[in-house]
């Protein structure tokens, strides 16, 4: 049995972490932020599905958030707010995509910071909303951490 090659940089081992996503983006010489948001973002927050559900799941059952008894347009309100208003979860939302960031991805992050953590969180609160059973069936189902 041999082992499969290894990737030899972290900047490649995160790269093959990540979902391809059909995306028919020209070759820019400068990147905007619409390229980053199709090549980094959407796969990144693919990738951390699972651990974003379970945080807001944690978050929703640790805060006694009622969700239960809410119809699924109050659940998809109950997200937003819950993303939008506390900063503690936001930023580990935050920190637990750019962490999969490759070296010069993060530079782009730096240089467009506050754009890109607002789009973190837009697309982060917009997978969450589209996943209301899953979220709910993580709030029955985990102990809270």
């Amino acid at each position: 049995m041999t082992l499969p090659d290894l990737p030899t940089t972290p900047d490649t081992a995160l790269l093959a972490l990540r979902p391809q996503l059909a995306t028919a983006l020209p070759a820019a010489s400068e990147p905007t932020i619409g390229d980053f948001l199709h090549r980094t973002l959407r796969p990144v927050l693919k990738l951390q599905n699972e651990l974003l559900l379970l945080l807001v799941a944690d978050f929703v059952r640790e805060h006694h958030v009622a969700f239960a008894g809410q119809d699924a347009a109050a659940r998809q309100r109950t997200v937003a707010e819950v993303l939008g208003r506390n900063v503690k979860l936001r930023y580990t939302v935050i920190g637990s995509i750019i962490g999969l960031f490759t070296q010069a991805e993060q530079q782009f992050y730096r240089q467009h910071r506050s754009e890109v953590n607002r789009r973190i969180l837009e697309l982060a609160t917009q997978r969450v909303q589209s996943q209301l059973p899953a979220l709910q069936e993580h709030i029955g189902t985990q102990a809270p951490v």
